[in-house]
Parts: structure tokens; C-alpha cells; sequence
């Protein structure tokens, strides 16, 4: 394990991490790795015994954790599991929060960014971050998400180096919510390129070519992206475990987008149209599936 205090000569701040779920796991195991101190806590116990092992810290509330922490990142389900890590009993805000900070990897509405970041600092002074991710689980174990930022310049820089820690990319990109409303931009295209390439890949199959030679007859060309070298032998091969995401998370953002371009007055057509397809494989397959599993809806056997 490196020696954190070696790798970064700045002081070493105390980390904590709330929500261990299918990219809080792996984001919190590379603080680790990295030699940082970490204390965790997770809703279910069974989640935290592993990085336990692995010498993280156990936090009985999330109050505790951030009593015990100078940053607490975090990375839940939803808007209303922000609010109840935050506001619930035994909360973060019932904790003294000073000089502190909670970074929010989580992907809610960007009103909602603004409105608990407000509450939060006028209940225990903790500053925040709206930090939203994208690169799916793939990009957590590997440490090359990409992360967009909302709020105070001072603060996202104080934070830099534990974040660069779990991801490839860290950007700025103006005041709190401005993070979320970046993350929307980033579900647009990524939602409507599985929609696209479930499409193309099922035309493949059922035209009688090799799907799974999509992506090396596309390289180099202007059908070639990350999505496209990623999903299309995922779909092809039915390898959605562990999922990249899940249907719901991105019916959820895709339903945020269709909500901020409805509130800012703007055209959202093939965005809107992705999150229909993802409300028919929610129903279709399951909330908790894989998002890739939207090719499933095209064909007639699951």
C-alpha cells in the first residue's frame, strides 16, 4: 500500500465514504490503495465488512462519520437518500461541520444540489460539493471516471487529490448544481447512445453479420466512441454482470433532464425519446437490470 503522506505532501485529511454500492465499493477501495485513512458506512452492514478487511474504518451513523472525518465523500441512490444520509436521524448535519466538507457523487437534480448544499452549511456550517460521475463501474475499479464539479473553487481544489485518487478527471465547472447539470449533459448523450447502439447491433444480428465485429469495423471512423468499443459486446454477448449501471439510474437522470429542459425551455426530443425506451425496459426487464439490457426490447425470448 502507498504511503498517502509520501504520495501527497500536503496535510493528509481524514476521509470518510457514505454509500457503498456499486461504485461506492470500488471508489472507496482505491482510497485505500492510494494509503488514505477512510471510514465508511453503508445503510446495509454486509457491504462495509469487505472494506472493512481491507482497513477501512467503521462509522455506526453518518453522523459518526463525519464527526470522525475532515471530507466525506458520498454516492447514494437518489435525491431522497441524500436527503435522509444528510438530514435523517443521526445524520450528517447533526454533526459538527466546520471547516469540513461532503462531496455528493451522486446524481440528483441540480435544484436539489442547491437546496440541500444551503441547508446543510446553515445547519452545521459543512461546505459541499456537487460532484456527479461518469464512466460506470468499469471506471470506478479502474480509477478512470470522469467527475464535473459544482461550487466553491477553494474547496473543489482542497479535494482534488483525493478525488483524483478514484478518477481520471476532475473539472470545475462553476457554482453548486453546476455539477449536476453537466452530469445531465453527460446522461443525454450516453443514454441516447445505448439507445442507438442496441439499435444498430440488433440490425446487425438480424440483418445476419457479426455484431461482435461492430466495433472493429467502426474503429478510427465517425461511428467510433467509448460507448461503442464498451456496450455493443456487452449486448451482443449478454454480459450485463456486474451492470454498468442500472435501467432505473438512468431512467432517473434521463426523467431530471427531461424536467431542467422542460424549467430552461429547451428541445430534448431524442433525449426524450431514450427515456421512454428506459421506461419499457424498467417495466420490460426490471428496475435493477443493466441499462444495456434495452436491447433485450428488440428481440421477442428474454
Amino acid at each position: 500500500m502507498a504511503d498517502a503522506s509520501k504520495t501527497n505532501p500536503q496535510h493528509v485529511e481524514r476521509i470518510g465514504y457514505l454509500g457503498l454500492g456499486l461504485m461506492g465499493t470500488p471508489m472507496t477501495r482505491r482510497l485505500l490503495k492510494a494509503g488514505y485513512q477512510v471510514t465508511v458506512w453503508n445503510r446495509s452492514e454486509g457491504k462495509v465488512a469487505p472494506l472493512a478487511e481491507a482497513g477501512a474504518r467503521r462509522a455506526v451513523t453518518p453522523r459518526d462519520l463525519l464527526a470522525n472525518a475532515d471530507i466525506a465523500f458520498m454516492c447514494v441512490t437518489d435525491a431522497a437518500a441524500v436527503e435522509e444520509v444528510i438530514f435523517g436521524p443521526e445524520g450528517l448535519a447533526a454533526a459538527p461541520g466546520a471547516g469540513k466538507l461532503v462531496v455528493d457523487f451522486s446524481s440528483i437534480h441540480p435544484d436539489a444540489a442547491r437546496d440541500l448544499a444551503k441547508r446543510l452549511r446553515a445547519a452545521n456550517g459543512a461546505g459541499w460539493i456537487d460532484a456527479p460521475v461518469s464512466g460506470g463501474t468499469k471506471g470506478a475499479e479502474e480509477g478512470t471516471l470522469a467527475i464535473m464539479a459544482g461550487g466553491d473553487a477553494g474547496e473543489i481544489e482542497r479535494v482534488r487529490p483525493y478525488v483524483l485518487a478514484m478518477a481520471r478527471r476532475f473539472t470545475h465547472m462553476g457554482p453548486t448544481g453546476a455539477g449536476q447539470t453537466t452530469k445531465l449533459c453527460n446522461q443525454v448523450i450516453v443514454g441516447c447512445a445505448m439507445a442507438v447502439l442496441a439499435e444498430a447491433t440488433r440490425l446487425a444480428v438480424n440483418a445476419g453479420i457479426d455484431a461482435n465485429r461492430l466495433p472493429e469495423a467502426l474503429a478510427g471512423g465517425f461511428a467510433d466512441s467509448i460507448p461503442l468499443q464498451l456496450f455493443v459486446p456487452r449486448m451482443v454477448q449478454g454480459i450485463h454482470s456486474p451492470p454498468l449501471g442500472h435501467i432505473a439510474t438512468m431512467l432517473k437522470d434521463l426523467d431530471t433532464v427531461a424536467d431542467v429542459a422542460q424549467a430552461t425551455s429547451t428541445p430534448v426530443p431524442m433525449a426524450s425519446l431514450a427515456g421512454q425506451l428506459f421506461r419499457l425496459a424498467k417495466v420490460a426487464r426490471g428496475a435493477e437490470a443493466d441499462a444495456l439490457e434495452i436491447y433485450k426490447l428488440s428481440v421477442a425470448e428474454s
